[in-house]
């Protein structure tokens, strides 16, 4: 259990398997999960809340019940909703491994570090509960996923120097971001001599589905898809050990393993052209959502917060009728924006920092 099993830079993150409806499509994902090992990729992630506990099972019935043990690294982590008191842990961190199907975790992370959960963490002994399981063999390296500022990660990495590894957001549009730090988090993790695991390096999805003006400056390099340049950018960087993908089919899957399997660092014409591209979706007047779906979890009015944002979105980049129709359909049986008691748990939740009740307002005000 250790970094050196870890073989490529690619990861398979879970929280966006292929679906049939509201299941996760096993067939699918075992083809994939086959292709990816066979690949010599062996990297993946899950969390229990990912996909309503879904993500870990599957996790077991295509990957743990069908490969040997030691031909995968799996990262699972602990979720602030899922305990109460410290007595919680340990149980909760049992019914991981066996939802996954596995006796170990080869990482174990604290989950959706910041500023406020952090305390609670602290509070009920979390850090020091999951050494003692490190200690005991049921975790390989103790970590953390954060999603705040980088002086608040460098408060974390001084109060526990025994954390191994971190996962921060990282990507080009979100490099200088004000509310995510992309390069100031991971210049904090490099201060610590930490290596590095990306989340969100295509931003949800954002950074392969590019607006035209700034899809054409990377279709003139004459190669690669929008994907594999923002990737590719996250690997580079110093201190990058791993960067995940969710893979939602085999095609977008098929396209990582393309370019990864035999990793080159950007070109300079192509280190100018994400440039370039950075600075075409920074005078946009886009919503940052990532829709990660935090936010909907405890939603009194059940409105389908990502969802609507992408509507916003669509209608800001095309200007025309499709946007609405989508608007009724994810509005329809469930909450409008409109419908927003302003309780704030969506802002709680949300990695992005957004200000979801302002946000939610501009969308009432286009559609409703």
């Amino acid at each position: 259990m250790a970094f050196e099993k870890v073989k490529k830079k690619l990861g398979f993150g879970c929280m966006r398997l292929p679906m049939t409806g509201k299941e996760v499509d096993h067939p699918q994902f075992c083809d994939m999960a086959d292709e990816f090992l066979d690949g010599g990729f062996n990297y993946f992630d899950t969390a229990h809340g990912y996909l309503g506990g879904k993500s870990e099972t599957a996790i077991r019935d295509c990957v743990s019940a069908r490969h040997p043990r030691e031909s995968f690294s799996l990262t699972d982590k602990l979720t602030e909703n899922f305990f109460h008191k410290e007595a919680d842990i340990r149980p909760f961190f049992e019914s991981q491994l066996k939802a996954c199907g596995v006796e170990y975790f080869d990482f174990y992370l604290m989950h959706a570090q910041n500023a406020v959960n952090y305390r609670k963490y602290r509070r009920l002994n979390a850090y020091e509960t999951a050494f003692k399981l490190k200690e005991e063999g049921k975790i390989g390296h103790v970590g953390i996923s954060f999603h705040d500022k980088a002086t608040v990660l460098d408060r974390i990495l001084t109060d526990f120097p025994e954390i191994e590894v971190v996962q921060i957001q990282f990507n080009y549009a979100d490099y200088e971001s004000h509310s995510v730090q992309s390069r100031l988090c991971l210049e904090t993790c490099q201060k610590h001599s930490k290596p590095v695991i990306v989340m969100e390096p295509v931003k949800g999805g954002h950074l392969a589905n590019l607006p035209p003006d700034a899809e054409e400056v990377f279709r003139a390099l004459g190669g690669g898809s929008n994907a594999s340049y923002a990737i590719r950018f996250a690997a580079e960087q110093k201190g990058v050990f791993m960067v995940l993908s969710g893979m939602s089919d085999r095609a977008q899957m098929k396209d990582n393993l393309s370019y990864m399997k035999d990793f080159a660092p950007l070109t300079e014409e192509e280190e100018r052209a994400v440039l370039h591209v950075r600075a075409i979706l920074a005078g946009k007047d886009f919503i940052p959502c990532t829709a990660c779906r935090y936010c909907t979890d405890g939603c009194p009015k059940q409105i389908s917060i990502p969802d609507l944002f992408s509507c916003l979105n669509q209608k800001k980049l095309y200007k025309d009728w499709n946007s609405d129709v989508y608007y009724a359909n994810y509005t329809s049986g469930r909450g409008k924006a409109g419908d927003c008691v302003g309780c704030g748990r969506c802002e709680a939740s949300c990695p992005q920092h957004l200000e979801i009740r302002k946000l939610l307002k501009q969308v009432a005000k286009q559609f409703e």
